[in-house]
């Protein structure tokens, strides 16, 4: 039986040949086949959830035989002329293959290969990086008022988190050193250590956001891509039974991270602590650069685990495994792709936050000039909050972009290696997509 999970609903292993105890060569996973329907029901497998695309009740001729079918995009499943011996010109015309012109005439028999039906954001085909970028953009500018209302949400909820760490916790005394020509190297050692952790801890903050903010935004691309709208509301209900999941999968992969720099770490930190010097500082940040190696690979090979897990509602683990096996092979492509998003959304969120923190520096004691001069210390309630404002305006606008381009990467891989594309067409109602169709083959 073909294990291959559905639209979401893994159920098993998602394309790693057949179940145990099939005998015979393995069958592409890539396409069903296309002599046998597609499997439905309970047999389909033991572990397979509830769909979540189902074809639509209120779309023209979906799941109602009495409505008239939407029609086909332009020139799909149209014959070529001549009727269904091929006897057209061009396509088996008298004169051998492709008849009189060969192989140009197809072109003027069929006028190409049919497009990819494209009921949504995004063809329902393997995508390329600039239709992944620009299905996350569509998804943002159709559905403004759901994604930017949740976006400000998650936004608003992490930004005072961080201000309230910076102001009350993260206030290092130490930080003056870094600027200060005549500090010792044991005060430069500890102004580097307390960055490092002020800077980990904004991260660790910023990244429970955007996994979040992921995670609630799921929803909304998924319908996008089917060419339907969901509420705020919506998504919310969508998304709360798997927020505990959710969570817990947040504090799993920062586990993970910090438990690989840790151990990347120990080995300068004791030989700081036994003989200090020069090499131990050396050691400790090779140590550090190595573990952040390794923990971006990981970041990467798990980066579609809160996607899978909303959509598929999964578990934690099972999540990330499902994860693994869709970033195996590709992880270049996705780390490439993900890094392209990651500095597009960057740069944008610097365009908002700069003038938001020399607004802010404006309020200090000693205006935008004592601020450059003192490189950022004594800021203060005021430029915390004015900057926090700022980050909150950014962050509207970067979540969404990298939202969307995870999922869209999901969607995208599971086309690629579970034939995807047919379960969404049948999901949207397009004509063609039915069982044992292999759309533009």
């Amino acid at each position: 039986m073909n294990d291959t999970p559905g639209w979401a609903s893994p159920g098993s292993a998602p394309s790693e040949g057949q179940g145990p105890g099939a005998s015979g060569p393995a069958e592409p996973a890539e396409r069903p086949n296309p002599e046998q329907p597609a499997p439905q029901g309970p047999g389909w497998s033991k572990e397979r959830p509830p769909s979540q695309w189902s074809a639509p009740t209120d779309r023209p001729g979906a799941a109602d035989p009495g409505r008239t079918p939407p029609p086909p995009p332009p020139g799909w499943g149209t014959p070529p002329p001549g009727g269904p011996g091929y006897g057209g010109p061009g396509y088996g015309a008298p004169g051998g293959y492709g008849g009189p012109g060969g192989y140009g005439s197809w072109g003027g028999g069929w006028g190409g290969p049919p497009p990819a039906a494209k009921p949504g954001v995004i063809p329902l085909r393997p995508l390329g990086v600039g239709e992944i970028l620009d299905g996350a953009v569509s998804t943002m500018r159709t559905h403004w008022r759901t994604v930017l209302g949740i976006a400000l949400t998650v936004a608003v909820l992490t930004e005072i988190v961080v201000v309230l760490l910076q102001g009350f916790f993260l206030d290092s005394p130490n930080s003056a050193a870094l600027s200060d020509q005549s500090a010792t190297f044991d005060e430069l050692t500890a102004a580097m250590g307390d960055s490092l952790i002020n800077t980990g801890v904004v991260y660790v903050v910023g990244l429970i956001g955007t996994v979040a903010a992921t995670a609630l935004l799921t929803t909304v691309t998924s319908r996008a891509v089917l060419g339907t709208s969901v509420t705020a509301a919506e998504a919310w209900r969508d998304a709360r039974p798997q927020v505990l999941r959710l969570f817990g999968l947040i504090f799993l992969l920062i586990l993970i991270a910090v438990a690989v720099v840790v151990v990347g770490a120990l080995p300068g930190i004791v030989m700081a602590r036994t003989v200090g010097g020069a090499g131990a500082v050396a050691l400790t940040v090779l140590g550090i650069l190595g573990a952040g190696i390794v923990a971006l690979w990981l970041m990467v090979r798990y980066s579609l685990a809160s996607a899978t897990l909303m959509l598929e509602k999964q578990g934690v683990l099972k999540a990330m495994s499902r994860s693994a096996k869709l970033v195996r092979g590709s992880w270049w492509r996705i780390f490439g792709i993900q890094l392209l998003a990651g500095i597009i959304a960057g740069f944008v969120a610097s365009v908002i936050v700069i003038p938001f923190t020399f607004i802010a520096a404006a309020f200090t004691g000693g205006g935008i000039t004592g601020f450059l001069n003192s490189a950022g210390g004594d800021i203060g309630w005021t430029f915390l909050i004015i900057t926090g404002i700022g980050a909150v305006v950014g962050a509207m606008i970067t979540y969404p972009i990298q939202a969307g381009v995870t999922v869209l990467l999901y969607i995208d891989q599971r086309i690629r290696r579970e034939a995807l594309d047919l379960e969404l067409g049948r999901a949207a109602g397009v004509q063609g997509y039915g069982p044992g169709t292999v759309p533009g083959s």
